[in-house]
């Protein structure tokens, strides 16, 4: 029988009521600084995915073992950033709310404010980690108070102090690093601490909001991002990091800043689907999301 040709991110293709984990698209770029193109990165992560194995072997999973739920891209108001985190909210309360995990796909990194806000509702200590080249802690950018570059200091005016956890930082004005200094847990060039972090974490049971901004690779081997800064950690790096969440409480996550005309070649955009692989992996085996039989 012929059926309806619906595209999801590869073996994301339970039903929303049997998924514990749910993926949706941010498809959003308004605020971008330096090259824009993020709003087209979870449309291609989707199609692209099927060059991509479900079976990861750095955890011995296999994404068909697991329910997730693609809910495809949400339509946004490319002209209003206020507008469009009002609907991310929402959508991200709604998941959250029905006990299952928002997984969002940006979109430039000012997305991840929609879900924190959500989720800061939900869980009172929430904790972010974070991990990206850009320290994200500018007051302002240019007198706009909402951009990408402002994102992990708009989450700061919800969380507070000690409970922003930065890793990879690499780039930022020098307001921001000393603000980092007396605000967050900054880790620069790389993941150091990480490990001691996810055990202090886990031993409480901390509500973990994990944001990953793709840039915090080395544009040598992901070029294919708005701003692009030398020195950045490698893929195993970043998927060695990704493992060491994995008995985290992690309530919420996004991955965000593919911008997948700018890499021609197409190996951002593959490396993407792989990093999306292995997170999903990790949150679904922890979350025990097995599909039913």
């Amino acid at each position: 029988m012929l059926k309806a040709n619906i595209e999801t991110f590869l073996a994301c293709d339970a039903s929303y009521e049997e998924a514990g984990i749910v993926l949706y698209g941010a498809p959003f770029d308004s605020t971008t600084s330096y090259r824009p193109g993020t709003r087209f990165g979870s449309r291609a992560i989707r199609s692209e995915s099927y060059g991509l194995e479900s079976y990861s072997p750095y955890q011995d999973r296999d994404l068909t073992d697991y329910a997730v739920f693609d809910a495809g891209d949400q339509e946004l108001c490319f002209g209003d950033a206020s507008l469009a985190l009002k609907d991310l909210r929402e959508r991200a309360a709604e998941i959250a709310g029905d006990g299952k995990i928002p997984f969002m796909l940006g979109g430039e990194h000012l997305v991840t404010l929609a879900p924190v806000q959500a989720l800061a509702e939900k869980y009172p200590d929430l904790h972010i980690i974070h991990f990206d080249a850009h320290a994200d802690l500018r007051q302002d950018y240019l007198g706009a108070a909402l951009s990408h570059a402002c994102v992990i200091r708009r989450c700061h005016d919800i969380l507070g102090d000690g409970r922003i956890h930065q890793f990879c930082i690499r780039s930022g004005d020098r307001e921001e690093f000393y603000f980092a200094a007396e605000h967050t847990q900054m880790q620069k060039f790389d993941f150091t601490g990480l490990g001691e972090l996810a055990e202090e974490l886990e031993r409480n049971h901390t509500p973990v909001y994990l944001t990953i901004d793709l840039d915090c690779l080395d544009p040598s081997c992901f070029p294919g991002t708005g701003t692009p800064e030398a020195g950045g950690v490698s893929f195993v790096q970043l998927t060695d990091a990704i493992g060491r969440t994995a008995k985290l409480n992690i309530v919420g996550a996004d991955v965000n800043e593919l911008a997948p005309m700018l890499d021609q070649s197409g190996t951002s955009t593959a490396m993407a689907c792989k990093v999306l692989r292995e997170l999903l992996l990790v949150l679904a085996a922890n979350r025990s999301t097995e599909k039913l039989k």
